[in-house]
């Protein structure tokens, strides 16, 4: 069904695919950080599932370079949240003490999910957007799956086991190496306008940024005490487990395909 909607689909359908994702994602943040303040954490994630709605729209992501006379869409939709929420969590105290954590935590939620992922829209609406959304899914899965197969047939020194313990630094090369094999495949079959150079960059910075973004959210979980996000996807926890490569992967896709590839063939 992903895969249909994403050859079949109007980026408009994409967009509101998104923002979906954005609202289940925000949801087990807030559930996770937050198990105190349901309704805050509803409130935050039905604002945050806005943004790529918001961030669609004609001229973005450039709203950068708006003129200071003219308002920057972003500019107000962060200061509105920001003031709302500051005002929420003003009037709305349990604990005194722990009252900035809950703002910050707020906050950090709609940076973390749906500022990451707001980078899927802007790469879909690229030129050839259909095929870089499937280069960024094949480096992540392939990636995922040569470093699981790796590191348990192969893995011998912890990569970083204070926030994950099972995984290894052979899995984490293996995981690269997955990642590139999968680029090159992408070229060979349906992505011809890429160079050899372009697999090996998107392949090792975006793989590499995948697995920081996997590590990411195994150290939230344990800092918040669970060991799933979620239990919307049975048998494999929450959404933010399986969209947690993503979100850091997204963004290095996205640049590197508007500054280098897209600039380079016109």
């Amino acid at each position: 069904m992903l895969i249909l909607l994403i050859l079949k689909g109007s980026h408009f359908l994409f967009v509101c695919f998104v923002a979906l994702l954005c609202l289940l994602g925000l949801g087990e943040f807030y559930r996770m950080a937050l198990p105190d303040r349901k309704i805050d954490g509803v409130m935050a994630a039905l604002f945050g599932a806005m943004i790529p709605l918001i961030l669609a729209g004609p001229g973005f992501p450039h709203w950068v370079s708006l003129p200071p006379d003219r308002l920057s869409p972003v500019t107000f939709f962060l200061t509105a949240f920001l003031l709302l929420f500051g005002i929420r969590i003003l009037f709305s105290i349990r604990d005194i003490k722990a009252s900035a954590a809950e703002a910050a935590l707020l906050v950090m939620g709609i940076l973390y999910v749906p500022i990451l992922l707001v980078h899927l829209v802007w790469l879909h609406g690229l030129p050839d957007g259909v095929k870089w959304i499937f280069l960024l899914l094949i480096i992540v899965m392939s990636g995922d799956t040569a470093a699981f197969y790796t590191g348990s047939n192969l893995g011998k020194r912890k990569l970083y086991p204070i926030v994950s313990p099972n995984k290894s630094v052979e899995g984490a090369i293996g995981g690269l190496l997955g990642s590139l094999a999968g680029t090159l495949i992408a070229r060979a079959t349906f992505f011809p306008q890429l160079a050899i150079v372009d697999c090996i960059v998107t392949a090792l910075v975006a793989g590499a940024f995948g697995q920081v973004g996997d590590l990411f959210e195994s150290l939230l979980k344990r800092s918040f005490g669970v060991k799933d996000s979620g239990v919307i996807v049975p048998g494999h926890g929450g959404i933010l487990d399986r969209l947690d490569s993503i979100l850091f992967a997204a963004p290095v896709i996205y640049y590197y395909a508007l500054f280098v590839v897209t600039e380079r063939l016109g």
